[in-house]
């Protein structure tokens, strides 16, 4: 039974478990969940060249302030699968996110960074019926900065030929994010790295993915800021933006500009964190984001 009560204690996380679902084109995707399935759910996006294993953290937060918490491997990332026909276009990943939506019984919070907070942006604002009890961007907005994202592809174009150790992708992890400190353990790239025949390492995400990464610079990433401006003027969802002080794909200029189109959109900026919010501060990041699902999707009390 479900009683009346809203709060946002904590709890005893639940047992967590991994799951399957089928995806737009009945592609094959791995989703791990956490916390009372009857409680309030949050779905978590994670980033481009991610794994749903960036979310760990913050689905132990999530679950103990009693959300019932899902985090998922797009389509190309991860145990999930890869697209037979190299399909990682946005509207790919949209029609994912709702096959996910569609099987929860009630509307869930979406906390999406990067490419995941873009998928959920489109979703929301194409949709002609609501699909979503609120949005978090994770330091991606609609104006995005073109060094930034440069940097970005840059690094992901940079090592699709593997590494011959998993110490050589420390050491190109930390030399991206610097103000990071660089892992004590380095099992836990396992998650993010798979050793193939040939003994290298390799990142464990479809390279055809990059097909579907303009810069900001040339004509199809203008048309794809066009479709995210459009979709945020239609967000009627209690939105929050959380931006790495040291972000440099998205400016305050870029929050500004979120602000104009999406004017119910709260900020929090995260200091001594860059794009990679989540793994940079996640004691900040996942206190912010209870905070503000608290305040607008509390779950229900279970007695």
């Amino acid at each position: 039974m479900i009683s009346k009560g809203l709060h946002c204690a904590r709890h005893q996380t639940s047992n967590w478990h991994e799951h399957r679902f089928t995806g737009e084109g009945g592609i094959s995707l791995a989703y791990d969940e956490a916390g009372d399935p009857t409680a309030s759910p949050v779905i978590l996006l994670h980033g481009g060249g991610q794994t749903r294993h960036s979310w760990h953290q913050t689905m132990v937060r999530l679950a103990d302030a009693g959300y019932h918490a899902l985090a998922y491997d797009a389509r190309g990332h991860g145990d999930s699968d890869w697209s037979s026909t190299g399909d990682y276009s946005p509207d790919a990943f949209v029609a994912d996110l709702r096959q996910i939506i569609a099987r929860l019984p009630q509307q869930p919070a979406l906390v999406g960074a990067s490419m995941g907070g873009l998928t959920s942006l489109v979703a929301i604002g194409e949709s002609a019926t609501p699909i979503a009890a609120a949005l978090v961007l994770v330091d991606i907005a609609t104006r995005l900065e073109s060094s930034g994202v440069g940097r970005v592809l840059d690094f992901m174009h940079s090592h699709t030929d593997g590494f011959a150790a998993l110490e050589d992708a420390a050491v190109a992890i930390a030399a991206y994010n610097p103000q990071r400190p660089p892992p004590s353990d380095l099992e836990g790239l396992k998650r993010n790295l798979r050793q193939r025949a040939n003994g290298r390492w390799y990142w464990h995400w479809d390279p055809r993915l990059l097909d579907h990464a303009p810069r900001n610079t040339d004509g199809e990433a203008l048309l794809l800021q066009n479709r995210r401006e459009a979709a945020a003027r239609r967000v009627r969802t209690p939105s929050l933006l959380v931006r790495g002080m040291q972000s440099d794909v998205v400016s305050v200029e870029g929050v500004l500009a979120l602000q104009a189109l999406i004017p119910q959109a709260e900020l929090v900026h995260v200091p001594r964190a860059g794009h990679m919010v989540a793994g940079d501060r996640n004691d900040v990041f996942a206190e912010a984001v209870i905070a503000f699902l608290c305040r607008h999707c509390p779950t229900l009390s279970a007695s």
